[in-house]
């Protein structure tokens, strides 16, 4: 179990991606042969796994108490720390940078020697709908295996939280080991794969859209139109050992289902003007993986509810880690 004491805030840790977005946003995406100008290029830090730690420390902080490192910490609902990879590069170092000035704790991103390299994501939005598309190179994100990974994210964790960018083994190796331990997990497995069973049996917290949804679900997409069809497989996954199943589906909203019987269809934000998806998801996780280490009784449609308003204010900013709101901004 953790070794968090009741004086100190619940400890969050993120074993996962770190890449450096090249972001264009362009009038419609391309079609196949075609050459598009861009409106205009950011070039951001990313990877699912820094975004979701950016996401919880941001939501877990005011950002009033973000310039003091001492008000910060008295002040924060969680602490969280990144575990991953990055290139002895500028990306790498940007990377850190970037995660540390959001408080963020980066004492076990380890930077591995050339030939490695930081991990890259080409990201194309279309302006009028906001829709992405993303071409990922993993690079150091690859080479995340091994006890000194998973030992780190372990130590002293209230939840772990993980995505499918690094390894399966080694994604594999941490549920296992934490089950042994008593650490709950958060498994958002992006970009989906199909998972042996024994991944699924106690699993604290399963958070998939709905192409993930499907594909581990073992469904066609179009069963999750209706929620008999979402119910039917939020039913499969805790059949296998899940606890809590959460399906985000966009403009539809999130559905929701737990062991004890609780679920339902939690409606999307009304009145949001998409400007660009990406980290929606990734803000979703981090708020309310902070419903899961707070004080009191688990609460999964108040979770939910609460993930998704945080969203719904990412969409509307360009950009990813930029774009997640900070704590004050939801409340």
């Amino acid at each position: 179990m953790s070794s968090t004491s009741s004086s100190q805030p619940p400890k969050i840790t993120i074993l996962g991606s770190l890449n450096i977005d090249l972001v264009s946003y362009v009038p419609h995406h391309p079609l196949p042969g075609e050459t598009l100008t861009a409106t205009r290029l950011l070039t951001s830090p990313g990877g699912k796994g820094a975004n979701q730690a950016v996401a919880c420390s941001k939501l877990s902080h005011s950002h009033q108490s973000s310039s003091s490192s001492s008000s910060a910490t008295a002040t924060a609902t969680a602490t969280i720390s990144m575990v991953g990879a990055v290139g002895s590069d500028s990306y790498g170092d940007l990377l850190k940078s970037n995660l540390a000035s959001y408080l963020v704790d980066t004492s076990s991103v380890v930077a591995l020697p050339a030939p490695a390299k930081t991990g890259l994501a080409v990201i194309i939005v279309d302006e009028p709908t906001g829709q992405n598309r993303i071409i990922l190179s993993g690079e150091a994100n690859h080479l995340v295996a091994g006890d000194e990974y998973v030992g780190r994210a372990l130590d002293g964790a209230d939840l772990l939280i993980m995505q499918l960018e690094i390894p399966l083994p080694t994604v594999l190796e941490a549920l296992g080991r934490a089950k042994q331990r008593g650490v709950r997990v958060l498994l958002n497995p992006a970009p989906a794969q199909r998972l042996p069973l024994e991944a699924y049996d106690g699993l604290a917290h399963l958070v998939v859209n709905e192409t993930e949804a499907a594909i581990l679900g073992e469904v066609d997409e179009r069963d999750l139109d209706t929620v008999e069809g979402l119910e039917k497989v939020g039913k499969k996954f805790l059949g296998l050992g899940v606890e809590n199943v959460v399906i985000t589906l966009g403009g539809r909203g999130v559905y929701y289902l737990n062991k004890e019987g609780r679920g339902g269809l939690v409606e999307a934000e009304k009145g949001v003007k998409v400007v660009d998806t990406t980290a929606a998801g990734d803000t979703f996780v981090g708020r309310y993986a902070l419903d899961v280490v707070g004080k009191g009784a688990f609460d999964i449609e108040a979770a939910v509810r609460k993930a998704n308003k945080a969203a719904a204010v990412t969409v509307q900013r360009a950009g990813a880690q930029d774009s997640i709101p900070w704590r004050d901004e939801v409340e």
